[in-house]
């Protein structure tokens, strides 16, 4: 899935030159309200692969993030592309492994997430929250091109080249904002996203009450007033 400002990144920030005869994975390629794939095909990419955790348009391969290395090797692919995916993985370190290691050196990473304040969005969860500065952070075994708000919404973009020397950086203690917990976590356990869950379907079932009582006190008004 793809947003109107996160095309314009993509646009904006891969270039001809950079993306002709070059081989091309996008992962979460699922195109549920759309995709970079025709912009980025229309820069004459030598191959183009979009996988995701299941099947659909926009999908040739199902794959799960998680298991990039184990399907393709690693130093696969010229650019690797991931978009408004991020956010939704359960466990983000071990799906960044993959989207690093996958990738050649001197190649091309390209990402865009949400930030904190954009609302929840479960398809089918939504755990995690970026900023810049932990971009910063996570990418700091990578040579920053780019890395910016998302100046439509919360979000943050990145552009990322995977340098010769490339050493993985450890980032076992750093602690994203979690969607589950309400605050920076270093990880969500599965009673927590039980609990969440549970409370998340108490306040529907209270504001689904709630909207009906507003239709009924809505239609005795409106017949009050024709008997008036």
């Amino acid at each position: 899935m793809c947003t109107r400002s996160c095309l314009e990144f993509i646009t904006g920030y891969l270039t001809e030159a950079e993306v002709r005869g070059r081989s091309v994975l996008e992962v979460g390629a699922l195109d549920v309200n759309g995709s970079p794939r025709s912009l980025i095909k229309a820069l004459h990419p030598g191959s183009y692969l979009g996988v995701d955790m299941q099947a659909g348009v926009g999908v040739d391969e199902v794959c799960p993030a998680e298991k990039l290395v184990g399907r393709f090797g690693p130093d696969a692919f010229d650019i690797v592309v991931s978009t408004e995916m991020m956010e939704h993985v359960f466990d983000w370190r071990v799906v960044l492994h993959n989207l690093k290691q996958v990738v050649k050196k001197d190649g091309l990473l390209v990402i865009t997430t949400r930030s904190q304040g954009f609302g929840y969005h479960a398809y089918p969860y939504d755990f995690w929250r970026y900023e810049t500065d932990d971009m910063r952070i996570l990418f700091s075994d990578f040579q920053i091109v780019e890395v910016m708000s998302d100046p439509l919404s919360p979000g943050v973009f990145i552009k990322a080249v995977k340098p010769e020397s490339f050493a993985e950086a450890d980032l076992g203690k750093h602690a994203l904002y979690s969607m589950i917990t309400g605050r920076r976590s270093l990880n969500v356990s599965e009673k927590e996203i039980a609990g969440f869950q549970s409370r998340r379907r108490i306040r529907e079932m209270f504001r689904g009450i709630e909207r009906g009582i507003k239709r009924v006190r809505n239609l005795l008004l409106g017949r009050r007033h024709v008997d008036a």
